[in-house]
């Protein structure tokens, strides 16, 4: 199985006030069709403060990155995205109105990372008044020691940066269309953007190995009043 960092050492300093979350039995229980959600699919800033049932942060994880099966490339578990070498290299961070939380797919439930609102971080500076309400925000990040350690094919270029940075960027691409197509499926708002990387790397005291890329909003859009009949 993947090596999960979290799973060890850094789950002896996860905070007391945040309790892990199981979730429940993905059920995506989409209401339009596969055709209908890539029509519908686009990036809404407009995002309320509705939040999201454990339902469907259920359904949107698991179609973020969850397993979908067993039995996938090199004798390890397969994801509902796939990565180079099925490395399995990103990482996703569920930010929360309470903390933040780390999304183990094996398990398929939140482990807590750090207690407070860091919604904020999570949004480029300048940005940060757009959508601040909104409930769900994931934080991608990457961790470079799986792609060069992989259990996969041995490329010589995953020694490299520019080949590693090819390979994650696009993974994570991968998982974010995923949420997009999810978010389009059943109603909700989804936006890919920047973050406070650097902020949320230290609030997460990540490891030299890793660090963060891009972030993504998810809720309910907020519905524009129509002005008055002409």
């Amino acid at each position: 199985m993947v090596r999960i960092r979290n799973s060890a050492t850094q789950l002896r300093r996860l905070t007391a006030e945040l309790e892990p979350i199981a979730l429940s039995k993905p059920a995506l229980g989409v209401s339009r069709s596969f055709g209908s959600a890539l029509k519908l699919r686009r990036t809404t800033r407009e995002i309320g403060p509705r939040p999201l049932s454990k339902a469907k942060l259920s359904a949107l994880l698991w179609a973020a990155g969850g397993v979908n099966r067993k039995d996938g490339p090199f004798k390890m578990p397969g994801r509902t995205a796939a990565s180079a070498s099925n490395s399995q290299e990103i990482d996703i961070y569920v930010i929360l109105p309470a903390g933040i939380y780390f999304y183990n797919p094996f398990a398929h439930a939140l482990l807590p990372a750090a207690a407070g609102d860091f919604r904020r971080l999570a949004i480029n500076r300048g940005q940060a008044s757009i959508g601040i309400e909104a409930p769900v925000r994931l934080v991608y990040a990457v961790d470079i020691d799986r792609l060069t350690n992989t259990r996969g094919f041995k490329e010589p270029g995953l020694k490299d940066p520019e080949v590693q940075r090819s390979y994650y960027f696009v993974d994570t691409g991968l998982i974010a269309a995923n949420v997009y197509l999810y978010a389009a499926s059943v109603g909700l708002a989804a936006w890919f953007h920047n973050c406070d990387r650097l902020g949320l790397a230290r609030k997460l005291r990540l490891p030299d190995s890793q660090r963060v890329l891009f972030a993504q909003t998810i809720g309910y859009p907020i519905r524009q009043r129509r002005g008055p009949s002409a």
